[in-house]
């Protein structure tokens, strides 16, 4: 795993497109590549939205919990997607991927702890979002040759990329953080405010710019 980790650290800065003539030769790979940096270092909507998860409660469990449950939820559009059992259209899409950013960011400032309700809501954000995945990866003209494979491997791709957004907040922030009583006044609300800022600049560019 950190061999595989320290491989897609490596080509984080090819732009992406570039990494399937690239790597002509290992097909799988490179869609592996391309999921990741649909997170890493290109994600920056996503990235918002998981930090803005892993703020209000950073504990481990919390975590895992919510990052399952976004998983499993965008790993089911991005699927059915892909074998175009649904087609919704992308100028829906993304305006609706960063109003669930802001959702998050507003969510963290009027609430000091978890709430039940986080869980399915995190869930309905997954679907949305991977809508969004959905729309990247069509964008690659997957062959029927390799679909499936290419499928599977953009998706891990992704959860790798996710991961990586995970174990960076949990180590180097929250397990430092977590337990000081200034976390939530300095560490919270700041990047909460940040966040949602930026969440209403995408769904502002993403209505009235992009589409």
């Amino acid at each position: 795993m950190l061999l595989q980790m320290k491989f897609i650290i490596i080509f984080a800065h090819v732009q992406p497109g570039e990494l399937i003539r690239l790597l002509k030769s290992n097909v799988a790979s490179a869609y592996l590549l391309e999921g990741y940096q649909h997170i890493l270092p290109y994600g920056f909507d996503h990235i918002a939205f998981i930090l803005g998860l892993l703020l209000l409660s950073p504990r481990l469990k919390p975590i895992l919990w919510q990052a399952t449950a976004f998983t499993i939820a965008h790993s089911i559009t991005l699927g059915l997607s892909m074998y175009h059992i649904i087609a919704p259209p992308l100028n829906l899409v993304e305006p609706l991927i960063a109003l669930s950013i802001l959702y998050v960011a507003v969510e963290n400032l009027l609430s000091a702890k978890l709430t039940p309700f986080r869980i399915g809501i995190v869930f309905l954000f997954g679907l949305i979002h991977g809508l969004g995945f959905a729309g990247s990866l069509s964008q690659l003209n997957l062959t029927h040759e390799h679909f499936f494979t290419c499928l599977i491997m953009f998706n891990l791709g992704v959860e790798l990329g996710q991961v990586t957004v995970i174990f960076a907040f949990y180590f180097f922030l929250a397990r430092w953080f977590a337990d000081k009583p200034y976390y939530r006044n300095y560490i919270v609300k700041p990047l909460s405010v940040l966040i949602g800022l930026m969440a209403c600049c995408w769904i502002v560019q993403r209505i009235f710019f992009l589409f």
